[in-house]
């Protein structure tokens, strides 16, 4: 029996795909030729094995008839018609079909072509999606979000607007409220939906799924996502086509239709939203965007389309928090009728269309007239450099959510702001996050007297207090008095590390993260040993990490969202693609697998 397809190596067999088709084309693209591939694999795999597939993959319009045109001389003509049968049989003309593979000019002319396009057919032969999963962690998921991350970083500032960043779009889900008791029949929309992914993430945040809609303004990114449906498992997802502003899709009469969540990452402060416009559909009851500046109008846009209870998250520039004018009175109407439940500053440079940092607004109208305060979170400065972009870590998302769900307040890091201090006089109404959170470390204040005479401030000492509630003896090892208020070490500084190491104190506290995380292991040994082909590898992750949170979290000066991420990243590097293995294969199969590879014997 053959391994499973690995996440790793799947990512590797997309990527070399990628390869083929640089040099004619730049990604913005090549990306159509490879989802295109990417969906008719994938559809004519799930065929073979699942009778209720809503799509039909007729004769002469599957993956196998395009293998079958491998170096024949017109096999650009015969991928295009393979693929417009596909279209055909199921209502995806202009969806699908967008990406012409006879053109020369991308792909070359003759040989050239004939030899890319089998080379291309051929790496997507070697890939099995027959057991993918439309589970919120299938392969095919993760493979689409793969090619759409670096889609968007290779294509340029221009042309990365298509693909919000899924750390970004999990945070936007979970923070909107939608959750393990969000029904299946309950709606969420995102009214500029990209390809799709924002919308994916938060349904996947329902144990059943949601009923999906969304609209596109951009042509070739609203067939994107159409495809970014079907292969989630999405098919009757309604993603409409057109400028959502100045054209919604989803009205009743001269309203707009209402859902319970809305989701939304606009393009910023666009200055032409309102070219064309005719009908406002009710939108700016709370007062007018500026006409250079569209921010407010999908902000209003999401508010409105709203049902009386509904939730909204939406991405937006920072200005939306302090601009005055037409958006200061907005804010203002806003804060009044309590919509504006709470605000999250992210770190800059997230995002592939823009460097500027950007902000979660969310807004609830349930109970909104009862609103005493928003809740703000300055997460500015959780992430890692990722290339040329900043990227949040599992840790950074995970502090966020809690954060915002639990409302906790952490110094420096987030607070509850009573609606009395932002309507202040002074404040106005102006939501700028450092208005309210200094997130600014404490100054380094240099003391010139022990610069001259000698000595270790004191105070320098207090300030390290945590350091001494955990290890209550260690400062009486290390220093001693000098004068009122200055101490020298009692030993040369070269020593520290060692007598630190060797402290009873650090020994005792060594130990007990070492049987924490023993612990934790004991504790999901059985859960682990039992893991099958039912298994959701999220739900498992999800339940193992906050198992490590909340044990961590009593120990001294372990950040458990620190001891958290290195469980994600072992997840990410190594733990997925073993549980995918076991899942598919069993764990015996898998370990007779790993016996032949490494030549090892077994007792």
């Amino acid at each position: 029996m053959a391994l499973a397809l690995k996440k790793s190596d799947l990512y590797s067999s997309l990527w070399k795909s990628c390869d083929e088709l640089r040099g004619g084309m730049d990604a913005s693209q090549y990306k159509d030729y490879i989802l295109t591939l990417l969906f008719v694999k994938y559809v004519s795999d799930k065929a073979k094995t699942d009778p209720s597939s809503l799509i039909d993959v007729p004769t002469g319009g599957s993956f196998e008839d395009m293998l079958a045109a491998k170096g024949d001389k017109e096999i650009g003509d015969r991928f295009n018609k393979i693929i417009a049968k596909l279209a055909e049989a199921n209502g995806l003309r202009n969806v699908i079909d967008l990406a012409d593979f006879n053109d020369e000019e991308k792909l070359g002319k003759g040989k050239e072509m004939q030899d890319r396009l089998s080379k291309l057919v051929t790496i997507f032969n070697d890939l099995d999606f027959r057991g993918s999963r439309a589970e919120g962690d299938d392969l095919l998921g993760d493979a689409y979000e793969y090619l759409m991350r670096h889609f968007a970083t290779e294509s340029g500032k221009s042309k990365g607007q298509f693909y919000t960043p899924a750390e970004v779009s999990r945070i936007l889900a979970k923070v909107v409220g939608i959750g393990p008791n969000t029904r299946q029949d309950q709606t969420v929309y995102d009214p500029a939906c990209g390809s799709g992914s924002l919308l994916l993430k938060a349904a996947a945040e329902a144990p059943r799924g949601m009923t999906i809609y969304g609209q596109e303004k951009d042509n070739a990114t609203w067939a994107l996502s159409k495809m970014n449906m079907i292969l989630h498992g999405n098919e009757i997802a309604e993603i409409e086509k057109g400028d959502t502003i100045t054209n919604p899709q989803f009205t009743k009469g001269d309203h707009l239709r209402t859902f319970d969540y809305v989701v939304m990452n606009p393009p910023f402060s666009v200055k032409s939203w309102n070219n064309g416009l005719e009908n406002d559909y009710n939108r700016f009851e709370y007062g007018r965007p500026p006409e250079k500046n569209g921010d407010y109008a999908f902000l209003l846009h999401a508010l409105t389309s709203l049902k009386s209870t509904g939730k909204a998250a939406i991405i937006l520039p920072h200005g939306v928090l302090f601009r005055g004018g037409a958006e200061g009175t907005i804010r203002t109407r806003l804060l009044e009728q309590g919509f504006v439940k709470g605000v999250i500053g992210l770190p800059a440079n997230l995002f592939y269309g823009t460097g500027i940092p950007a902000c979660i607004v969310i807004l609830d109208k349930k109970n909104a007239q009862a609103r005493t305060g928003v809740f703000m979170i300055d997460a500015s400065k959780g992430f890692t450099k990722d290339g040329n972009k900043n990227r949040l870590r599992s840790q950074d998302l995970h502090k966020i959510v809690d954060t915002f769900n639990k409302k906790i307040e952490i110094e420096r890091y987030s607070r509850m702001v009573p609606m009395s201090e932002i309507a202040d006089p002074k404040n106005d109404y102006n939501l700028n996050i450092p208005r309210y959170i200094d997130s600014s470390e404490p100054e380094d204040l240099q003391d010139l007297y022990a610069h001259l005479h000698g000595g270790i401030p004191n105070a320098d000492l207090d300030a390290l207090s945590d350091y001494w509630d955990a290890f209550p003896q260690l400062r009486n090892q290390l220093f001693k008095p000098n004068r009122p208020g200055y101490s020298d070490m009692t030993f040369d500084v070269g020593n520290v590390q060692q007598t630190i190491l060797d402290s009873p104190e650090f020994r005792a506290f060594v130990d007990e993260a070492k049987a924490l995380t023993g612990d934790c292991y004991m504790a999901h040994r059985d859960t682990l040993a039992a893991i099958n082909a039912e298994t959701r590898p999220n739900d498992l992750t999800a339940i193992i990490g906050d198992d490590i949170l909340a044990k961590f979290k009593p120990v001294p000066l372990l950040d458990e969202y620190d001891v958290y991420e290195q469980l994600m990243s072992y997840w990410h590097d190594t733990m997925h693609d073993d549980v995918f293995l076991v899942m598919n294969e069993g764990w015996l199969d898998v370990a007779g697998h790993e016996v032949l590879a490494t030549g090892a014997s077994v007792r």
